[in-house]
């Protein structure tokens, strides 16, 4: 089988503060979108590479744990997982991506919470291909619990 392609576009003009930029994805979900600083630091509305990475995250993760409990036979309803991704400024100067925090709910018949989190543990060590990705040099907490 071949390997599965996904591009993504970007362009920037001018200086980090008062500069702009905007972004597109091959599929068109996202076309000329604007990003900048002030989406990036001061929450005005828009969207940022680590709110991208966030999403991409939390979307793969609910995949590959769907996947995982009905590969050990349960019957899943839902998987939400959030994720927040932490941009830190450092001592010596400009910024980091230190973690990224992951808060996962399920909601899974005849499964009991403890089988769920060794589940959830387990995908987010080698089930999750973002989470592999990510790992080295990111710390990747992880929030699981069912939801009756």
């Amino acid at each position: 089988m071949a390997d599965f392609k996904r591009r993504a576009e970007a362009a920037w003009s001018g200086d980090l503060r008062s500069g702009a930029g905007r972004m597109s994805t091959h599929s068109g979900v996202l076309k000329n979108v604007s990003y900048g600083f002030n989406q990036r630091f001061a929450n005005e509305p828009g969207t940022n590479p680590e709110e991208l990475l966030a999403a991409a995250h939390a979307s793969c993760y609910s995949m590959a744990l769907s996947h995982a409990l009905s590969s050990k036979g349960y019957t899943v309803e839902s998987v939400q997982t959030k994720a927040t991704c932490f941009l830190s400024p450092q001592a010596a100067g400009g910024f980091r991506i230190t973690k990224m925090h992951l808060q996962v709910r399920g909601k899974v018949a005849g499964i009991d919470e403890a089988t769920f989190v060794q589940i959830a543990k387990e995908t987010d060590a080698s089930g999750c291909p973002v989470s592999v990705l990510l790992r080295p040099g990111l710390t990747i907490e992880l929030d699981a619990a069912l939801v009756k």
